[in-house]
């Protein structure tokens, strides 16, 4: 079994051919801002209403201790976030940005698939 490598990747010229601002805008302060606003309207966004804030309400109702509540689901979420980061970041190593997006697109389009199917009751 070989152990998880966390020391950072060899640089690779970066990927332009979807990303056409990448080359322009990587590494500069806007470039870093935007990356960090995109991550965090999209997560934002994404994890309002999901089961995991609903989970929190009813935990935080239960316990009255929604400070304590607010910091293991915090803690929770970064450290959920942290695996797909790192999961992430293996991945680039074996696969290109474009292959990536294609297998990510077949993914949700079978989980969205799947759900229909459920949903219809076929």
């Amino acid at each position: 079994m070989t152990p998880l490598n966390l020391a950072p990747p060899k640089p690779i010229a970066p990927d332009t051919s979807s990303h056409p601002t990448t080359a322009t805008t990587s590494g500069t302060s806007s470039g870093v801002f935007n990356c960090f606003l995109s991550t965090f309207v999209t997560i934002f966004l994404a994890e309002l209403g999901d089961k995991t804030q609903v989970a929190t309400l009813l935990m935080s109702a239960q316990s009255h201790e929604p400070w304590v509540v607010f910091a293991g689901a915090a803690s929770a979420l970064v450290a959920t976030s942290l695996v797909g980061v790192l999961i992430g970041r293996w991945l680039t190593k074996l696969l290109t940005p474009r292959t990536l997006e294609l297998a990510t697109g077949v993914i949700l389009a079978v989980v969205a698939t799947l759900l229909f199917i459920d949903v219809a009751g076929m």
